[in-house]
This record gives structure tokens, sequence and C-alpha cells, in this order.
């Protein structure tokens, strides 16, 4: 890849990690190396398995094994993203990796893990050839200026809210 460019894909709705996963199973099959960082996430996900089947693409969690919500925030969870924040920018200047993703790393900022000009720095220091990929809700007006393509996810009607329905096994998670 001779150009690299930077999306965001954030909003309420449903499918922003889809969409990124989406463009890693793509570009695999293209023959590009894929590097995915979860941040927020620490528990098994389907993906975890399907993609471990994938030679080119590599997946690492920085999160809790647990749910918590922004007011239950603690020292290990601020430590655990700021340490894959600091591995997921050792891993892109390395220069490995032709796609990378940061998975919910804009909601790693809105609690408070990691601040906005942290990750602003690792989107500047990208390198040349790679594409970064960031998700996650609240993407900040900041972080959407410094992108190259920005999608927002709208949510116009969800299940959970109507039917009171949970996260399913193999849907969303």
């Amino acid at each position: 890849m001779e150009k690299g460019y930077i999306h965001i894909y954030t909003g309420d709705g449903k499918g922003k990690t889809t969409a990124a996963l989406g463009l890693a199973l793509r570009a695999s099959g293209h023959g590009f190396s894929v590097y995915i960082g979860q941040f927020m996430k620490g528990q098994p996900y389907g993906e975890l398995t399907s993609l471990a089947l994938i030679p080119n693409i590599t997946i690492k969690q920085f999160g809790d094994p647990g749910c918590f919500r922004k007011e239950e925030i603690t020292a290990l969870h601020i430590d655990q993203a700021h340490k894959g924040l600091k591995e997921f920018e050792s891993i892109m200047k390395k220069g490995r990796y032709d796609i990378l993703i940061m998975d919910e790393i804009c909601v790693a900022i809105w609690f408070g893990l990691i601040s906005e000009p942290q990750v602003i720095h690792v989107m500047q220091s990208k390198p040349e050839n790679s594409e970064l990929i960031l998700t996650g809700r609240k993407a900040t007006q900041n972080l959407m200026h410094h992108a190259d393509l920005v999608t927002e996810m709208k949510e116009i009607k969800h299940y959970y809210k109507s039917l009171g329905i949970l996260a399913r096994r193999g849907i969303e998670n």
C-alpha cells in the first residue's frame, strides 16, 4: 500500500467493530497483515476464535474481562488501557502491519482511560503506508478532524431497547 488513511467508525448504532472486522477480513483476503487492538474488551467474543484461524490477522485485548460503567473505573482499568496503547504504538512503529485497528478506543477516551492527545499522537505517528481504523461511540470532533474518513452508525431501532433483548451469542458477542 503506497498511502494509508485513517478511518473512524463511531455513533450510537450497532456495527462499528463489525465494520472494522469486515475491513480486516477483506484486507487479509488480499494478503495484507492486520493487527487489532481491542481496548475496553477482555471478555471472550466470537471474533477471537474466528480470527485466530486467519494467519495474517493478529488480535489482542487490552481490557477487563468484565463490563463496567464510567463511574466504576479503577486504577487497573487505566493501567490496562495505557499498557495497551503503549503496546499498540510499539507494534505500529515496527511497520509489520498494513492495517491497524484500535477497537473501542473512542470509548476509552470518553471513559477517561486514555487522553485524546495520546490517541492523536498515535494517529499522527501512523506509518505512511499503513491504514489506521479507530472505533467506538463518542468520537470527539478533534479525533474526527484528524481522520480521513468518518462513518457514523446511527441507531434507528434496536431490539435491546424495544424488546429488552440482551447481547446474543454469535450476534453481539
